[in-house]
């Protein structure tokens, strides 16, 4: 066929693209956020970049061993051209320097590709002629807003641009080049057992919808953010920018949320805003709220920002919103790539990542109402390949105060209003147990209580 019928494309930037990353397989972290395979218009360089971005999933070398052999296992070798065609991709680039140029080439006419798809459906939708005018131009425009999502993918936004919609910026923070050892949470309750959170570990913190789960990450996050100055990256694929910045104004300032949603407050309280947005940013927090993120975009953003700024703390909220188009006929497979992908993120970039996981109902259907790991949702290797899971356990989402009364002594036994259990349900490297914290759900705030449970 005469390649002046085919859609726009480019073979040699396709090349490129591939043979930089067979020259040097560590440059895929600069392209692997950005440029899909569907970008690729020849479908064996297509299969050649997918297998790259596996490889690079499961933290494996890239190069032409391993991609042809990546290949043969799935019957692709051959059909590329084989062996040899990988060494004609190799001497067709000297360096990686240029794969983010060549990447933006391929991206680029990906796009143009698109559109002439696109154009195709809105001619369609014309044809149809349908009597509502107005129906046919929203399915047009929804048509274009396609293609343009496609092709503006959210990256990290560091906290403090986030809150400048609400206030005047300030300077940027000055970067810390010394990294610290360990990250605390800054809960004298939990740094006692765990010992602050430690490089590498994968923390599992699970929770029923709530319970306070997500307010907890974010109070970490905080916490060694401004107390250790600590870089920090929240991956949120369930809260906007926005809810995250202002869940942590309102536990900075101790304005209550919802009246800081809706800029109910008091010019005394504006000032504690004021006060506090001013704490948070100088805080090295960067917020991607990507939906529907993928663990091989997750690595390559988390990689991206490590490079510019080393990150000292990941939070993941949550697991089970995480896509693995890998394992789409099992889901319990799904999560279990997913945890083994969070806990090689983990160890690549030498920083703990708390991952937020949702628990099963089972947790309701107990007379303790406490959690275990067999109520971790489609627990697969979440609890196999996590160093430290943690529960947050509030008796007073399940007990009214009148039926506490019933069955407690409430001068000995309190009603627990606002206390929460955590509890260190695995610890790989140290004890676990069960400690209280004060939870103030007005303002999404944990706090340290005296009273202590002893370890288990």
């Amino acid at each position: 066929m005469n390649s002046e019928n085919l859609p726009p494309h480019d073979v040699e930037a396709e090349k490129a693209v591939l043979g930089s990353l067979l020259v040097d397989g560590d440059a895929i972290f600069k392209v692997a956020s950005s440029l899909k395979p569907e970008a690729f218009f020849i479908p064996e360089h297509l299969w050649i970049y997918d297998v790259c971005l596996r490889l690079y999933q499961r933290a494996e070398a890239i190069n032409q061993i391993t991609v042809a052999r990546e290949l043969a296992q799935k019957n692709k070798l051959e059909e590329v051209g084989g062996a040899a065609y990988l060494s004609h991709l190799v001497a067709s680039v000297p360096t990686s320097l240029h794969i983010e140029y060549y990447a933006r080439i391929v991206s680029r006419l990906d796009v143009m590709r698109q559109l002439i798809k696109a154009a195709g459906e809105i001619a369609a939708i014309g044809y149809k002629a349908d009597a509502d005018v107005d129906d046919a131009v929203i399915k047009a425009e929804d048509v274009l807003f396609a293609v343009l999502r496609k092709q503006s993918p959210r990256y990290f936004v560091s906290l403090k641009e986030v809150l400048g919609q609400y206030f005047e910026e300030t300077e940027p923070p000055v970067r810390e080049e010394q990294r610290i050892p360990h990250v605390l949470t800054n809960f004298a309750a939990i740094d006692d057992l765990l010992g602050g959170l430690q490089r590498s570990d994968l923390i599992i913190l699970g929770a029923r919808p709530s319970s306070g789960k997500t307010s907890l990450a974010l109070n970490i996050a905080r916490n060694a953010a401004i107390n250790q100055k600590a870089c920090v990256a929240i991956f949120s694929l369930e809260m906007s920018r926005q809810d995250i910045a202002r869940r942590l104004l309102a536990s900075e300032s101790g304005v209550d949320c919802g009246r800081l949603r809706l800029g109910q407050y008091t010019e005394r309280e504006e000032r504690r805003i004021m006060d506090a947005s001013g704490v948070l940013a100088d805080a090295r927090i960067f917020i991607d709220d990507s939906p529907q993120l993928r663990m091989v975009e997750m690595h390559g953003k988390a990689k991206r920002l490590h490079f510019e700024h080393p990150i000292d703390l990941i939070v993941v909220d949550y697991i089970q919103l995480i896509r693995d188009e890998s394992r789409r006929d099992n889901r319990v497979q799904e999560l279990s790539e997913i945890t083994r992908s969070l806990k090689a993120l983990a160890r690549e970039i030498s920083a703990p990542v708390i991952a937020l996981s949702q628990l099963s109902r089972a947790v309701e259907q107990r007379m303790s109402h406490k959690p275990v790991l067999s109520d971790l949702r489609d627990s697969g290797s979440i609890e196999q390949d996590a160093d430290v899971v943690i529960f947050i356990s509030r008796d007073e989402m399940y007990i009214r105060e009148e039926d506490w009364r019933k069955n407690y002594d409430i001068e000995s036994t309190p009603y627990p209003r606002g206390v929460a259990d955590i509890v260190i349900a695995k610890h790989r490297n140290g004890p676990t147990g069960e400690r209280k914290l004060r939870f103030i759900s007005s303002i999404t705030k944990f706090e340290d209580l005296e009273v202590e449970v002893s370890a288990a």
